[in-house]
Order: structure tokens, then sequence, then C-alpha cells
């Protein structure tokens, strides 16, 4: 049962009354208003105020600010005059039941009209927006369309000035030949009638025609001289090409491992009675990967023990050690080292990903030594979505599963 609100104000005006609802606390977007032409109601669980309004007003025009612990209503009057009440004096329950089943019709009616106007608009705008678009791809095609008639129309032009070019030049050439051919055959004529000097101007001819062909061939110009480009490359540190790499990730992973190159911690005591080149965690990190390789997993270890406390900032050293732990059958000290070297293998480039590889399988086998293979199969899945065509990741996962399968299936078969 709603509790009613009965410590409103109101004022009016000729055209206006003005309604003050007190919020007692609520929040403005918890309030929940109803406003028709005879009915106001103010909902703000679990209070509640409504009027049955003593003259008809402008819904439409009517306005509600909510703000400051207090609702302010704004209603229109159609009609310029002085109410005697705010409300109707009447207390027929009936009559106000009809009166708020006919404002909340009203409202539910006017909801709808302003559904159907909102999804009218839309579809008027898509509507305008898809005919835009293909107005300018038409635009678009006709422009292109008029481009190769263009170009079409130059190339037609210019094959058909080539080609009476050529055929201009042919004519010209078999005239030519002609020609030549009817003064030799005159010389002949009368060299044959005894003319002395017709041998000299066939040989003037001649040696015309070789000194013209000469020329010819000395205009011509030197062939290309044979040279080899050399192409240089930017240096990458990633395998990657520059264009399907993640720069700022990589820069920020090139940052990381310089700041962990330099944040060595020579101080520590165990340290003292090493030489100078025995400080260098690169250096026990070597020694600790040999000791691995040996069976000497207490000793490698100790080595990559120390070499954390020189530098805590490389993760090889913390996948190393979980290593370690594995072979040692320290499970949970393997799930941190691994959590760990992971926590530094970031942000995830190409150049940590078999990195991140190794971590993730190193903590799934602890988890599932200890018979967490839920958790352990999360390891597996997260490393097979980096190495996605390794057959042994694919086996290693699938087992996983299998084994969950089948513990769960055990409790029905007993």
């Amino acid at each position: 049962m709603p509790l009613l609100v009965t410590d409103y104000s109101w004022t009016q005006t000729d055209s206006a009354v003005y309604i003050s609802v007190p919020l007692k606390g609520c929040k403005a977007e918890k309030v929940d208003i109803l406003s028709t032409d005879e009915y106001l109601k103010v909902h703000f669980s679990p209070h509640l105020f409504e009027a049955f309004l003593f003259e008809p007003v402008d819904d439409v025009r009517s306005t509600a600010k909510v703000g400051n612990g207090v609702a302010v209503i704004s209603l229109s009057k159609r009609t310029n005059k002085i109410w005697e009440h705010l409300m109707i004096t009447t207390n027929d329950k009936i009559k106000q039941k009809k009166i708020r089943e006919k404002a909340v019709s009203k409202y539910q009616e006017k909801l709808s009209l302003a559904s159907i106007f909102k999804a009218e608009k839309q579809h008027a705008e898509k509507k305008y927006a898809l005919e835009t678009m293909m107005k300018l791809e038409k635009e678009e095609r006709d422009s292109i369309q008029k481009m190769k008639e263009t170009e079409r129309e130059k190339t037609t032009s210019d094959l058909a000035t080539w080609q009476l070019r050529q055929k201009s030049e042919a004519q010209m050439k078999h005239q030519s030949q002609i020609d030549s051919q009817n003064k030799v055959k005159v010389m002949t004529e009368k060299h044959d009638n005894g003319c002395s000097g017709c041998g000299k101007v066939i040989l003037d001819q001649t040696a015309n025609s070789e000194a013209k062909s000469k020329k010819d061939q000395a205009d011509l110009p030197a062939p290309r001289l044979a040279a080899n480009i050399k192409v240089t490359f930017t240096p990458r540190v990633f395998s990657t090409a520059l264009r399907e790499s993640r720069v700022p990730e990589e820069e920020e992973w090139l940052k990381k491992q310089a700041e962990a190159r330099c944040a060595v911690n020579a101080d520590v005591k165990e340290l003292k009675d090493l030489k100078g080149s025995e400080k260098n965690p690169d250096w026990l990190k070597d020694k600790g990967d040999k000791c691995f390789v040996t069976g000497d997993y207490l000793g490698a270890v100790n080595a990559y023990n120390l070499a954390i406390r020189l530098n805590r900032k490389i993760p090889a050293l913390y996948s190393n050690r979980a290593a370690c732990h594995l072979k040692l059958r320290n499970l949970h000290k393997a799930i941190e080292d691994s959590s760990q070297a992971l926590d530094l293998l970031t942000p995830p480039v190409s150049a940590n990903a078999a990195a991140r590889v190794r971590a993730h399988v190193r903590r799934g086998s602890a988890f599932c030594q200890l018979q967490l293979y839920a958790e352990g199969l999360q390891d597996y899945q997260a490393a097979l979505k980096i190495d996605l065509h390794n057959e042994v990741l694919q086996a290693d996962t699938q087992r996983i599963r299998d084994t969950i399968q089948g513990t769960a299936a055990q409790p029905e078969t007993q």
C-alpha cells in the first residue's frame, strides 16, 4: 500500500497551475510522473501523489522538473480563470477509478503514437540516407563511365592517327621504291645506248645511299648499361613486418626489457664472495640452465634465486625456476613462479609469445598434478590460443578434457 503525499503545495495564475511535491530523499531517476488533461500522478516508492484535477488542462504544453529534492509540475490551463480547488471534491471511488483508467489509457495511447512516430521518422531517415547513398554512387558511376568514354575516344583517335601516319609512310616508301626503280631503268637504257657518264651517276647514287645508311646507324642511341640496385630494409627487433605489428605494445615491451637489464641490485650479501662477472643475472641464469640440463634441480633453483635477488624484472628467471619446482614436486611454488612470469610478460607481443606459452604450460601442469584440472585446462587453452598449430598442446588439452569428463562421470556410474 503506497503512502499518500499530503505535504504538497500549489499556486496558480489565470493561465497555469504550479504544484510542488517533496520527494523525501528519493533520487530523481526513480521518480515516475504521469500527466493527462484530468489526472496527475507522481510516484516514488513507497510514496504516491495523485490529483484528480479541478478543470481540464493542456497536457501537451505542461512540463515537469525534478531536482533538489522536489518535483515541480507546471500545468497549462485550457481556460483562463482561477480555480477554487486543485482537485475535485468528490470522494466517489468509482468515478476516481474511471478517471484513473482513462488517464492510463490516454497515456498508453500517447506512448504508442510516439513510438509509431519515432519508428516512421527512423524509417524516413534510413530511406533518405539510402537514397542519398544511391545518388552518390550513381554520380560516381557516371563519372567513372564518363572518364572511360573520354579515354576510349582519346585512344581511338590516337590509334586512327597512328594508322593514317603508318599508311602514309608506307605509301611514300612504296612510291620512293617505284621512282628509284624507274631511275635505274632509265639509266640502264641510256647506258645501253652508249651514254658514257651513266655508270658514274649510278656509282654516285650507290655511294650516297651507303653514306645515308651509316648516318642513320650513327644516330641510334647507345644501349643502356646494366647495373644492380641495392635495397636496404630498416632493422627490426621483432620478426613480424611493421605493418602487421602493434607498435605501442612492442615499444612498451622493449622499454620494460631495458629497465629490467638496468635494475640490478649488487648489494646482496650472498654475492660478496663472487667475482664481478659472476654478479651478472644473465651469468647466473646460464648457470641455472646448465644445472637443470644435468638434473641438478636444487642447484638450478639456487642459481635462479640469486639472479632474482639481483634483478626481479626478468620473466625467464621465474619461468625457469617454475620448471625446477615442477621437477622437485614443489607444485604451489611452481604456480607462483609461473604467475609471476606471466605478469612480467606484458604486453603480449610476438617476441614473448614462446615464453608465455611455456609459462602457461608449466602452471597448467602444476594445477593438473594438484588435480585442479579445470584451472589447468584454462592455462592449456590459453597456451593453445598463442600457438594454434602445436600438436603436443592439442593432445595434452584433449587429454585434460577427457580427464575432467571422466571425473564428472564417475559419481553417476557408482
